[in-house]
């Protein structure tokens, strides 16, 4: 039986230019940012910066959703360091995420098998699966 999808949100931009000297902004004027290089001097953000912004905030949502699932409070202070790599492979860009977790007042077995539900149902994680390098480190 095919399950139905049911829309919540659609996020919609326009960029003008690219990430050198590029203007990002959301239609419903929230969103209103410079772009730069992340190896020139230029006032900006970058894609990178985004994506990291985004995945953290997605994936400390999600760590949120499975521990009331589970019964559990968590603090407060929960934190996500996230850290984008952009590389290169042979020419081609290629990006690599690393996650620190910050689960303050969690057994650390605990907070492994939180981590694990969350990438199961996170969005950046289950968009990006087999197609980006993830670490996780629970701190």
């Amino acid at each position: 039986m095919k399950k139905t999808m049911h829309l919540i949100y659609t996020a919609t931009t326009e960029t003008t230019g690219g990430r050198e000297n590029g203007v990002a902004r959301s239609m419903d004027g929230v969103l209103d940012i410079r772009l730069s290089d992340p190896a020139s001097s230029g006032i900006g953000t970058n894609p990178e910066q985004l994506m990291a912004a985004g995945w953290s905030a997605s994936f400390a949502s999600s760590l949120l959703q499975v521990a009331r699932e589970a019964g559990l409070n968590l603090s407060a202070n929960v934190r996500i360091h996230a850290e984008v790599d952009l590389s290169s492979n042979d020419g081609a860009f290629v990006i690599g995420v690393r996650l620190v977790v910050q689960l303050p007042g969690l057994e650390r077995a605990v907070a492994s098998i939180l981590i694990e539900e969350a990438r199961r149902i996170c969005p950046f994680s289950r968009a990006t699966r087999g197609n980006v390098e993830v670490s996780f480190k629970i701190m």
